[in-house]
């Protein structure tokens, strides 16, 4: 098997694809926190500024999901075959609800009466707390597992299986993480009444976190023992949690002191901290049977062939740092506080 610094191809793929998907729930996961919070703003001026903070990157943000999706489906064909035909419920609502989160953002502004405005404002705020929710649903699937057969084949019974208590725990989470990360970037671009409300609304939000995300790693702990396999086998990797909770930490506090920079970095480490820990948690495997162990795919089985895997290694050499270069033109051109014109949503 070809190797890279010693790495194979599937595991160098599995590290981008990891890459990847943590670009995107940084980034989009603002986006998703600030439209969560959109009505909880009670004035017109604060609800356009609130969608001007994201109107002008909310569409490249998920640039990232589409390259992510297109480079699981290349390099981990199998994988992508067996998850989207056991989730293909909370996938497709998640379609819907990405497709009336752009119509809502684009709409609203289009028409002066304030029943149109109300009835994409409440599109636009549901689409984002769905979509939050439906990722951590999806996440809290692969982590507990998916009932997969011989051949890979999904041999779930129920229509709405994907809805099991660790899921909704998963899903409730990840929103509530979304948010705290979506009123810090708020923070970041807003100013006075709206901005001292969005304070207030952050220390909810950090509650709401915290609180939900002790509920979950408890249940992590005590009812799905094989996430902790690794952790257990290598005393080492607990060097990871421990960063984990320092960061998740650091947020709050550096919130009271009004270092809101610092408190969004700090924050989106802990989304990137989290998934490194679920990267760890799955490694080598890439979905557990819950019908027989044996089952379980891992990244070995699920890869594309070697040639393939290298020469997709080789684009995203090329193209990695073009995205992350045109990210980061995006979000430098329009840095600073939103100021409303006549082209503003």
């Amino acid at each position: 098997m070809e190797t890279i610094l010693g790495i194979d191809y599937p595991t160098w793929w599995f590290l981008v694809i990891g890459g990847l998907f943590s670009g995107y729930a940084i980034l989009d996961g603002f986006d998703f926190g600030a439209g969560a919070w959109h009505l909880f703003f009670r004035k017109e001026l604060s609800r356009r500024i609130a969608l001007n903070a994201v109107g002008p990157v909310w569409d490249g943000n998920e640039v990232w999901l589409v390259i992510g999706g297109g480079a699981l489906f290349a390099g981990f064909p199998i994988m992508y075959a067996t998850l989207f035909s056991s989730m293909y419920i909370p996938f497709m609502l998640f379609l819907i609800f990405i497709i009336f989160r752009a119509i809502a953002i684009e709409f609203r502004g289009k028409e002066e009466m304030l029943w149109w405005r109300k009835l994409w404002d409440i599109c636009y705020s549901i689409s984002s707390i769905m979509l939050a929710f439906l990722l951590g649903v999806v996440l809290g699937n692969v982590l507990q597992g998916i009932a997969i057969g011989e051949n890979f084949e999904y041999e779930g019974a129920g229509f709405f299986e994907f809805l099991n208590p660790y899921a909704i725990m998963t899903g409730i989470t990840t929103l509530a993480l979304f948010m705290s990360h979506g009123a810090i970037y708020l923070l970041l671009k807003t100013e006075g009444r709206l901005f001292a409300k969005l304070t207030f609304l952050l220390k909810k939000g950090m509650i709401f976190f915290m609180v939900s995300f002790a509920i979950t790693t408890l249940y992590t702990l005590l009812y799905i023992p094989h996430l902790s396999d690794d952790f257990k086998s290598n005393p080492l990797l607990f060097i990871i949690p421990v960063l984990t909770f320092m960061a998740i930490a650091n947020v709050p506090r550096l919130a009271n002191k009004k270092k809101y920079k610092l408190a969004f970095f700090f924050s989106s480490l802990t989304i990137s901290l989290l998934l490194v820990l679920v990267a760890i948690e799955l490694y080598p495997n890439l979905l557990f049977s819950t019908v027989d162990p044996k089952y379980s795919l891992d990244v070995y089985e699920a890869a594309s062939s070697q040639r393939s895997l290298g020469i997709m290694l080789l684009f995203v050499a090329i193209g990695g740092p073009l995205v992350l270069g045109y990210t980061f033109f995006v979000y430098r051109t329009f840095r600073g506080k939103v100021k409303l014109d006549d082209h503003s949503y």
